[in-house]
């Protein structure tokens, strides 16, 4: 890594607004559409979960499509923002439909508008999906190879600034003393507030975000380091990823899906377990689930400087272990103990931290094995891979909790981790150099 490359951290938190949009959209929503459909419009719960998990589904397909559009737009606001102005503008004029449709349907309820309203959530999906891809792949389009792991770990940060601000926000404007045993609950204003964190990222990112020169100096960057693009020239002057890159891309994107199908199994059932195995209450459980996600976004950025002293394999390989081993933990201990002990939330906060190791560098080793033209259609196989598991996983892991024991989820999830820690070792390619420093050059990641 050359000596002077640093991250220029102000240009990554500035990026980092698209993606502060996008989750605390998707905060809201998942929070607040289910409450809609079973309160508002009575749906059965299993039809409120098909529809909770189409926006999964539509990303199989939307993300790569996306993606891959917008690494062929030409524009002078360049390849990525039109995506995000078009998609969050949408996704604006559509999310603020969602109140006014509840409250029509609460006064006069009539099928016209339940299905106007699912009509509505699918267009909301599509906006969304349009510019997701181009929102994430913004970050490596202006950030140089070697300094990928660090800026994705601030733009994972400011995704977590996103969901916490939604989260204030809904806890100050919604307490349980204006919900509880209330008829029904106007979402407008919260709806309003969301829209405006939205508009408001899109004005840093549309006006303070110089895509097109930043992406100029990356790609100055490239050409000036040829030996980090590890496409070759074919004999038609194309550039295609050699057989042994390809192989390395395979196996990382399998072992995105396993650790997602460990992970995500553990975020969907957690609450149900704890109720069955511990007694625990909702919030009980739920604090577990909160102290994993402050461990993770308190080592986000560590774990990008870690990273560029170990290599992205590395840390990711020793996430993998924090992780399995945290998970065997839990099971062994519920194997001896049938009721809580506070000092399991040490070991949540392991898997936090371990999930930030895995989190922060596996999207830079995916994005490190294409060329700049192909940002955008790798980011789409990333999530390709990692939506497939969040779809499967909740189906897998609940048939065997309802058909054998809800003491077989930590097993499951330690067992995904640990067959992702197999096809980690067969991934050759997508690291980046171990930076070694002395002296007080070990002190200039901390201005």
């Amino acid at each position: 890594m050359d000596k002077q490359l640093k991250l220029n951290t102000g240009q990554t938190v500035r990026v980092g607004f698209a993606f502060l949009a996008i989750l605390a959209f998707w905060q809201m929503y998942n929070n607040v559409i289910p409450l809609i459909l079973t309160k508002t419009f009575h749906m059965d719960k299993s039809i409120s979960g098909v529809i909770m998990a189409a926006d999964n589904v539509l990303a199989l397909f939307l993300l790569p499509l996306f993606g891959g559009l917008s690494d062929r737009c030409r524009s002078k606001l360049g390849k990525r923002r039109p995506f995000i102005l078009g998609g969050t503008v949408a996704a604006v004029f559509l999310m603020l439909l969602i109140p006014f449709l509840d409250n029509a349907y609460f006064r006069e309820p009539k099928q016209s508008l339940r299905i106007i309203f699912v009509c509505v959530l699918g267009c909301i999906l599509v906006a969304m999906g349009t510019y997701r891809s181009p929102a994430v792949a913004l970050m490596p389009d202006v950030t140089p190879k070697p300094l990928r792991s660090r800026g994705n770990a601030v733009i994972n940060l400011m995704g977590a600034l996103g969901g916490i601000i939604y989260l204030i926000i809904a806890k100050i404007m919604y307490p349980s003393s204006r919900t509880q045993d209330a008829a029904h609950v106007d979402y407008l204003p919260l709806f309003l507030v969301v829209a405006g964190i939205m508009i408001l990222s899109l004005i840093v990112v549309m006006f303070f975000v110089n895509e097109v020169q930043w992406n100029a100096d990356m790609l100055a960057y490239e050409k000036a380091h040829p030996e980090e693009n590890l496409a070759v020239e074919t004999a038609e002057h194309q550039e295609q990823l050699p057989q042994a890159v390809k192989r390395s891309l395979l196996f990382l994107l399998f072992s995105v899906a396993l650790w997602f199908m460990g992970y995500n199994a553990m975020e969907t059932w957690f609450t149900t377990y704890a109720d069955a195995v511990w007694g625990m209450g909702l919030g009980d459980a739920s604090l577990c689930l909160t102290i994993a996600t402050g461990g993770a976004i308190l080592c986000f950025i560590p774990s990008g400087m870690i990273a560029g002293r170990l290599g992205r394999k590395k840390t990711i390989m020793g996430g993998i272990l924090l992780m399995t081993a945290s998970f065997l933990s839990v099971f062994a201990y519920t194997c001896v103990c049938d009721r809580f002990h506070s000092a399991l939330y040490i070991l949540f906060f392991l898997v936090g931290a371990a999930w930030a190791f895995i989190n922060v560098n596996s999207l830079p080793m995916v994005l490190e094995m294409c060329k700049g033209s192909e940002v955008g259609r790798f980011t789409g196989f990333y999530y390709t891979f990692s939506m497939t598991a969040q779809i499967v996983t909740p189906v897998c892991a609940g048939t065997l909790l309802e058909r054998v024991s809800c003491m077989t989820l930590f097993p499951y999830c330690a067992a995904f981790a640990l067959l992702s820690f197999v096809t980690m070792i067969f991934v050759r390619h997508g690291d980046v150099k171990a930076e070694v420093k002395h002296g007080l050059e070990a002190f200039e990641d901390l201005e």
